[in-house]
């Protein structure tokens, strides 16, 4: 498969119980493909991967392999801290029928570089799935660098990186680094999206495609038919969405927009709270505004 364009970070819609909410995660999942996105990606961060069960993360699989019936690839997050349990996991992954994993650095621990080598190398050798590599070291405390990627950029079936540090010179470094390879380099901040594009990036994992996904691929179809200047313009209206996301522990306010959009995705996973009081004031609003464009 090719990792290009708009694939969306999807959320975890949760019953009022805590469990997994099948009939809203088969509605949101049809409701980005109808918009024309270009893979779906499950249990990344958005989708509160790391407080869900190794059964809640199988369910939700099923139910995403399910809906998308082949419509586009389907990307499941398969990463935690021990390689063993990676691995296990990913093998399960592979027999549900997902079409790639994305694998996020170890968190809490600190591996040397030459450890996340040997823990990404090992994982790709167990599968024969093709391997996303997930660089996010605001939230696990560990970055994956530019030399580390270019070596495991030449092992076979890791084809692609969603950078998520939100510095735009890390995406162009791993661009530069893997050049020569055939290798994608994802934008994983939302605002970086055109810019990652426009230095020969391949695309975005888009957590904002869960409420914006016709704005999100906009970027991607404009800038494809070398419309820069309506590209920009779809890449500025996430601007509001991307600003609200202060008001809460991630992703609260995300999954309370998408609800007040229309699809009731349910509370975040405990601890985190839904939003109350003066922060569901200000995303309400900014939901308004969206529905008054």
């Amino acid at each position: 498969m090719e990792f290009k364009g708009i694939i969306p970070a999807m959320l975890t819609p949760l019953t009022k119980e805590q469990q997994v909410n099948e009939q809203v995660a088969r509605q949101l999942t049809r409701r980005m493909i109808d918009a024309g996105v270009n893979g779906v990606f499950a249990l990344g961060t958005n989708g509160e991967f790391h407080l869900l069960d190794e059964q809640e993360k199988l369910k939700l699989a099923q139910i995403v392999v399910d809906e998308v019936n082949g419509a586009v690839p389907v990307i499941m997050g398969s990463g935690g801290n021990a390689t063993a349990d990676v691995i296990g996991l990913s093998k399960k992954m592979e027999e549900l029928g997902a079409d790639a994993l994305s694998v996020i650095t170890p968190f809490f621990i600190a591996p040397s570089q030459e450890e996340l080598y040997v823990h990404f190398a090992k994982i790709a050798e167990s599968t024969a799935l093709p391997v996303l590599l997930y660089n996010i070291p605001s939230r696990t405390g560990v970055h994956l660098e530019a030399d580390t990627v270019a070596r495991l950029a030449k092992i076979p079936n890791i084809v692609a990186i969603k950078d998520s540090s939100g510095k735009f010179e890390n995406i162009q470094q791993y661009i530069q680094a893997t050049q020569d390879e055939d290798f994608s380099v994802l934008a994983g901040t939302d605002s970086l999206i055109l810019q990652t594009l426009n230095a020969g990036g391949s695309g975005a994992v888009a957590a904002t495609a869960n409420m914006l996904p016709e704005v999100v691929v906009s970027i991607y179809q404009n800038w494809l038919k070398g419309d820069l200047e309506a590209a920009q313009k779809a890449q500025d209206l996430l601007n509001p969405l991307r600003d609200t996301f202060k008001y809460g522990t991630l992703p609260s306010v995300l999954k309370k927009a998408v609800e007040l959009s229309g699809i009731p995705v349910g509370p975040p996973k405990l601890p985190v709270s839904e939003l109350s009081g003066e922060a569901l004031a200000i995303v309400q609003e900014m939901v308004s505004s969206y529905m008054l464009r």
